[in-house]
């Protein structure tokens, strides 16, 4: 069976997601199309870099991307440092011939996001494979909810109304980390959460073509964190710890417009008290709606209009063997998949879009379009206007 050497850049929060997927693909999706090795990984503090192969199983550690860039050994490379390494990184291995997974959102300027849309078309043609980590998409409800509204089951798309809510910034507490620094982020909520659920609202009712928006920031600085790595608000500083402006929005909420003629509405803070992952999506069409909640990632509810009126209502879909990938992750309906299955399937569609040679839905070109949402989003911000995506 074909084997694929991996480079993993950014040895922190995402880079162990992603090991713990690469490592359970197979175990899945057996006869895997390819089967993922371990074998460098990198990161620029030394000790942790030495730490991470010791505890994820790789072949040996670097603190220099480079020398992943540089190994003709390695195939894939798999980019989770912070949003401004990734423009760099991801372009030198596309153009050393290397299959490349990058973290959202695909970089924190519209420059670096079309320069890396343009590196990824232009080694198409050499059959390697661009791909943004958009694994929302790739739940089986979501994916379900696309069939239902590929199908016509719910009319003409009217509305889709949009939410990523997340507490973990809500504490003044909570340590600068790089996410909330432009020049290391390039935004705040917006790069970070409200990508995602740009994705998926583009996904279900197609590109966004005008917006009109607000971004706040409700903590204006917070204190320092020294070294290691982010750790997403799960550590608290002392009130005398040393405190740096921010720089980035603390919440963002504004109004779409679709090609396709619908409208709608996308939120996004991580200063929700009581909200976790809260990633919600509702459609409504002519003939139906449908509503999906992450933080119950394995229920999708669905209405239809053509139903009698006095048996009309939301009900609920559970997904599992009959659904999609559930025929590779548990096989009892109920017994339900979370993150790291989830993060497990993006791998596999990855890693078979490497061997069928076929660009994935999440291509390089898809994040500079949402890239292109984002910009008109901050664009708005500050006229107070609509804006068109362009």
């Amino acid at each position: 069976m074909t084997k694929l050497n991996v480079g993993l850049v950014g040895a922190g929060f995402m880079g162990k997601a992603h090991v713990v997927a690469y490592s359970n693909m197979p175990k899945f999706f057996w006869p895997a199309p390819a089967v993922p090795v371990l074998k460098t990984v990198c990161d620029i503090v030394p000790e942790i870099a030495a730490d991470a192969k010791e505890r994820f199983g790789f072949q040996q550690s670097c603190t220099d991307w480079r020398d992943i860039i540089n190994d003709p050994d390695i195939h894939v490379v798999s980019v989770c440092t912070p949003n401004n390494a990734h423009e760099e990184i991801a372009v030198a291995a596309l153009k050393a011939g290397k299959h490349v997974l990058c973290e959202k959102p695909i970089a924190n300027t519209r420059k670096a996001s079309e320069a890396m849309a343009a590196a990824a078309e232009s080694v198409k043609k050499d059959d390697i494979i661009s791909m943004c980590a958009y694994q929302y998409r790739r739940i089986p409800a979501v994916l379900r909810a696309k069939q239902i509204i590929d199908e016509g089951s719910i009319g003409k798309i009217l509305n889709v109304r949009a939410t990523y809510l997340q507490s973990w910034s809500a504490d003044p507490n909570s340590p600068l980390s790089w996410r909330f620094q432009k020049e290391v982020a390039g935004a705040g909520t917006l790069g970070d959460i409200a990508t995602h659920v740009i994705d998926l609202s583009q996904y279900l009712a197609g590109d966004i073509k005008e917006v009109v928006s607000s971004l706040k920031t409700y903590i204006k600085e917070r204190p320092v964190q020294e070294g290691g790595v982010d750790l997403l608000g799960t550590v608290k500083l002392n009130d005398d710890a040393k405190k740096e402006a921010v720089d980035v929005d603390d919440e963002t909420s504004f109004l779409v417009k679709f090609e396709s003629g619908a409208v709608g509405s996308i939120e996004a803070t991580r200063n929700a008290w009581g909200r976790n992952n809260f990633i919600t999506l509702e459609v409504h069409g002519t003939e139906g709606s449908i509503f999906f909640n992450y933080e119950r990632l394995n229920e999708l509810q669905v209405c239809f209009a053509k139903d009698p009126d006095n048996n009309r209502g939301f009900k609920t879909i559970y997904t599992g063997p009959a659904h999609f990938y559930g025929e590779v992750t548990w096989n009892i309906p109920g017994m339900n998949i979370g993150y790291g299955e989830l993060k497990t399937i993006e791998i596999y569609e990855f890693i078979r879009s490497i061997v069928e040679k076929d660009q994935p839905s999440t291509r390089f070109e898809v994040g500079n379009q949402v890239h292109k949402v984002c910009d008109a989003v901050s664009k708005s911000a500050q006229s107070e206007n609509w804006e068109i995506v362009q």
